[in-house]
């Protein structure tokens, strides 16, 4: 469920604001149903979320393999006899 670029509105500051409300409440709901998503709308919206910010990325990451287990990376294979 890629959305073209030209699909992807970007909100001016004015228009942020505006939307802050709106953001956090679907930011909890996002935050709710995240391991409901497939894993290619997980991944678009963390993308889009931390925006090329390093630091928010590795939190954000660490957050949500903590508290959604199908996000979480694979038990390393151990070595069998």
């Amino acid at each position: 469920m890629r959305l073209a670029p030209a699909f992807r509105p970007r909100l001016g500051s004015e228009a942020m604001s505006d939307a802050t409300p709106f953001a956090q409440v679907l930011g909890r709901a996002a935050l709710r149903i995240w391991a409901d998503m497939p894993r290619d709308v997980q991944e678009h919206l963390f993308e889009d979320a931390v925006a090329g910010d390093e630091a928010l990325r590795q939190s954000l990451a660490v957050y949500l393999h903590d508290h959604h287990p199908r996000t979480a990376h694979p038990a390393k294979p151990t070595a069998t006899a």
